[in-house]
């Protein structure tokens, strides 16, 4: 057997082979833990039944069609894209090798897919989102935290193709809603900095970081630089919360990473990806930080903090 996949932060590809000898990892991600911990409660074990090789691109999307190439001529069985642009990759360099990807946010729009129901083709997985629906509720939130937002930054990288679909929906709701948004573009951590400079001269109250793998590793300064500029930020996950973050709300990441290995088990015991329908979340966290609020003077109304699954305090 060999399993391939690409590390939830989508920064690398793992390879995995059910054959004699020990484990050949080198460094394992979160999301690699996540995978194997699934892999577990399967019956396969790393190390043993299941080997796995990390392989990671260090941020440089342009390199995962390299590392899915690569991946694809060793042979492999199945490749593991948990990230939008790992999963895009791997489609790109094979249509015969099985794909399972763990949180994409619209693999029908972007063509990863058929339809939800029968995807066709090598690939399926778990869909990161339900709809980008999800980012008018996440507004809505944010507007339900503070009478005082009226104005909201989007942060954003243009690369990420799962993003679009998501930014006209946030525009939509933002009409609904009565709210102004400012669209802020990054890149890499060196553009933190001015983007928080350019959400201030908006004059944005309030923040919200759409799901992207490149922010997600620099969560603590994204949140360290929301609580300094005194915006209220919203991250997608319970991952992405870090100190100075504010709320999060949307489907944990590493557990539908964590799930993906159930579509692997299929595929290695014979089924096909076209006849194995994609996954949608089914629970979705709604986390505040209490102490991030007294921080930036706001009292967050009861009637939010009843939905909360959880409060930092």
């Amino acid at each position: 057997m060999a399993a391939n996949s690409v590390c939830p932060a989508g920064y690398g590809q793992d390879r995995a082979h059910r054959l004699p000898g020990g484990c050949i990892c080198r460094r394992r991600p979160r999301g690699g833990e996540a995978l194997e911990n699934g892999l577990r409660e399967l019956g396969h074990v790393p190390g043993r039944s299941v080997l796995i090789e990390y392989r990671w691109a260090s941020g440089k999307l342009e390199q995962l069609d390299v590392l899915a190439g690569e991946l694809v001529r060793l042979p492999v069985d199945v490749l593991v894209a948990p990230t939008t642009s790992a999963a895009l990759a791997a489609k790109r360099v094979t249509s015969t090798v099985p794909i399972v990807f763990a949180t994409v946010a619209t693999p029908v729009e972007l063509g990863l897919v058929n339809s939800l129901a029968r995807p066709g083709g090598n690939v399926t997985g778990l869909s990161y989102y339900i709809s980008p629906e999800i980012v008018g509720k996440q507004l809505q939130l944010l507007q339900s935290i503070s009478p005082r937002i009226s104005r909201v930054a989007i942060l954003w990288v243009p690369g990420n193709a799962g993003l679009p679909p998501m930014l006209e929906e946030a525009t939509r709701a933002a009409e609904q809603l009565g709210l102004q948004l400012r669209l802020i573009e990054t890149q890499e951590p060196a553009d933190f900095e001015a983007a928080f400079r350019s959400m201030v001269e908006q004059r944005a109250d309030a923040l919200l970081v759409l799901p992207d793998a490149r922010l997600s590793e620099h969560r603590i300064a994204l949140g360290m630089l929301a609580l300094e500029n005194r915006l209220p930020a919203m991250f997608g996950s319970r991952e992405d919360m870090a100190a100075g973050s504010l709320i999060a709300y949307g489907p944990g990441r590493l557990d539908l990473v964590r799930r993906s290995a159930g579509y692997v088990d299929k595929i290695l015991k014979g089924a096909r990806p076209a006849d194995l329908p994609v996954e949608q979340p089914t629970k979705f966290e709604l986390l505040i930080n209490l102490k991030t609020a007294k921080q930036l003077g706001i009292t967050v109304p009861s009637a939010l903090l009843a939905q909360a699954d959880e409060v930092v305090e």
